[in-house]
């Protein structure tokens, strides 16, 4: 008799899909310690991926093979995956209902979705998660993502022979891992700086609001390269060696960056209003915390901290990491693989519970 009668509880790595790489990493609980025991990235064809939807899983599972196949530092030992979806082409919203049948909660969500996401629920996947119950009713995480992004996840998937345990946003999966190390009982606005875009949310025991601002990294160097009329290769680096930092070039390097710099700050005060209308309570956001490639740059969180009035630093992930025998990343790379070891701290048991 072959048929699965009980859950075997088998461990899951995390997958991340960028805009034009992957990254994976594995982790493994041994008591109280977390043990990295397998990480590697790779590149792709940016021309695969389009608007979130992977448009040629052939070309993205092969790069995946070939990372697995040769470029792993360590040993990946399991076939199920954690997978990120980017933040900007999900919605995402805490909503609160009155009390009712438990069976009717799914139905009340597709009503109150229907009022704020401006896509035909039909072209979505909705799901939700419960956060508290009081006498009153619930609270909810709600998410929506479009079925053709979300299928065609699915798809490169299958052609790797992966199981899927779980899809999650980019800004979740790294929240999991800061809260892991960073989050106390302190309202926090996370900013992660990818290369093509800058993801936020405040976390609040919980991710209560998020929100994306197109450019990231990539776009810092494209916008010093035409500021200081340098090469791309030289813009890179006077954005890594000097950044916002006091040099000859510093009011030059504020000036190309202010169009992007001025959109996140106005999306951290649109962020923070919501948070303060919403809550009501004596509880204020007392910092931001950034992570992702682009945190790198010298003085940005000082210049974060001065124009937001909120203290601003880069977290380190990697304090309750443990990397065990194996080579760790650079210090650079570190931030790279902060989504995938997020996607990796996912608890099984939550999934097939």
């Amino acid at each position: 008799m072959n048929t699965k009668l009980f859950y075997k509880d088998e461990p899951l790595f995390g997958l991340d899909i960028g805009s034009s790489s992957v990254k994976v990493m594995q982790i493994i609980k041994t008591g109280k310690k977390r043990q990295i025991i397998g990480y590697g990235a790779t590149s792709y064809s940016p021309q695969a991926m389009k608007n979130g939807i992977i448009e040629d899983p052939k070309e993205l599972a092969k790069a995946v093979k070939n990372l697995f196949e040769k470029n792993l530092v360590g040993n990946i030992t399991t076939r199920r995956a954690a997978l990120s979806v980017p933040i900007a082409k999900t919605y995402n919203r805490v909503i609160s209902l009155p009390k009712m049948n438990v069976k009717d909660i799914g139905e009340a969500v597709k009503l109150e979705a229907a009022q704020y996401i401006p896509v035909p629920l039909d072209d979505l996947y909705v799901d939700y998660n419960i956060t508290a119950t009081s006498k009153d009713g619930y609270e909810l995480l709600v998410a929506a993502a479009p079925k053709k992004m979300i299928d065609s996840y699915i798809t490169f998937a299958n052609l790797l022979n992966l199981e899927v345990g779980v899809l999650e946003t980019t800004i979740s999966a790294s929240s999991r891992l800061v809260a892991n190390v960073e989050l106390k009982d302190i309202p926090t606005i996370l900013i992660d700086f990818g290369t093509l875009s800058v993801d936020m949310s405040i976390y609040d025991k919980q991710l209560i609001v998020t929100g994306t601002v197109s450019g990231g990294g990539e776009t810092f160097t494209d916008l010093i390269s035409k500021k200081l009329d340098v090469s791309k290769q030289a813009a890179h680096t006077i954005k890594t060696k000097y950044g916002l930092n006091v040099s000859k070039k510093q009011r030059e390097i504020e000036d190309a960056l202010k169009p992007i710099l001025s959109s996140l700050s106005k999306e951290v005060r649109k962020m923070v209003r919501y948070y303060d209308e919403r809550t009501k309570t004596e509880n204020q956001i007392s910092q931001i915390i950034t992570m992702g490639g682009g945190a790198n740059m010298p003085g940005l969180a000082d210049y974060l901290t001065s124009e937001l009035r909120i203290p601003t630093r880069m977290c380190d992930p990697w304090i309750n990491l443990d990397f065990g025998k194996l080579q760790p990343p650079n210090e650079v790379e570190k931030s790279m693989y902060i989504t995938a070891a997020g996607l990796s701290l996912i608890n099984p048991k939550e999934i097939w519970a």
